[in-house]
């Protein structure tokens, strides 16, 4: 599966496009993503979604915000994850605290329904990244993590979880394994042919099962 996204920057002043202009070009766009990942939700069960890009600053988080709030849109309840622990930015998008989240579920020190948080949105739910953590892969490989997913898997329609580049993060190829599905996001004129040709490979040794690209389109 190819999709492209035309014009999204995590630059972008008003980054949930799907939620402040639901009938824009960028809107549709996601709409087709969204009905492109029921259809393999549909045939094979899958519900834990992971999206990466090759290097840093691809648009890979604002992309999976507006996907999680198309996917909610649609009357289905979503976890939106923010696994990127070297640098979060989810919680800015949707203007949360980031005090307790992830890490802090992992290490033991909160419970899952206290580190959830209410977005705003209606069906949409966010774990942010929580207290900085200075071995990302020791938490992400760690064996609550993988008892997480399966837990929030059971509870929600759909899980989505940004993650670092998977060229620069080790901690990506571990988590990309636990996942029923991933997708790579390439940037149009930045991200290179080599680029992404060896970000699939690295995917593919981890085992994680690759179902598609998403084209960052910024011209």
């Amino acid at each position: 599966m190819l999709s492209k996204i035309r014009n999204l920057s995590t630059k972008n002043k008003k980054p949930l496009v799907t939620y402040m202009n639901p009938n824009s070009i960028i809107s549709e766009q996601f709409r087709t993503i969204r009905t492109n990942i029921h259809f393999l939700t549909d045939q094979n069960k899958r519900k834990v979604f992971l999206i990466t890009s090759p290097n840093k600053q691809e648009g890979t988080s604002t992309a999976i915000a507006n996907l999680a709030v198309s996917m909610a849109q649609n009357r289905e309840k979503v976890l939106l994850i923010d696994a990127n622990l070297r640098s979060p930015t989810l919680h800015q998008i949707f203007k949360s605290s980031n005090n307790i989240g992830l890490t802090n579920v992992i290490n033991g020190s909160s419970e899952l329904n206290e580190a959830i948080d209410q977005t705003g949105i209606a069906q949409l739910h966010l774990l942010t990244s929580g207290t900085i953590s200075p071995n990302p892969s020791d938490v992400l490989g760690d064996y609550r993590m993988e008892e997480l997913l399966e837990k929030v898997g059971g509870i929600y329609d759909l899980v989505l979880i940004d993650t670092p580049s998977v060229l620069k993060s080790t901690e990506t190829r571990i988590l990309a394994s636990l996942c029923d599905g991933v997708f790579i996001l390439l940037n149009r004129g930045k991200t290179k042919i080599e680029e992404a040709e060896e970000s699939k490979k690295i995917m593919n040794l981890a085992h994680a099962n690759v179902l598609g690209l998403l084209l960052n389109d910024n011209k």
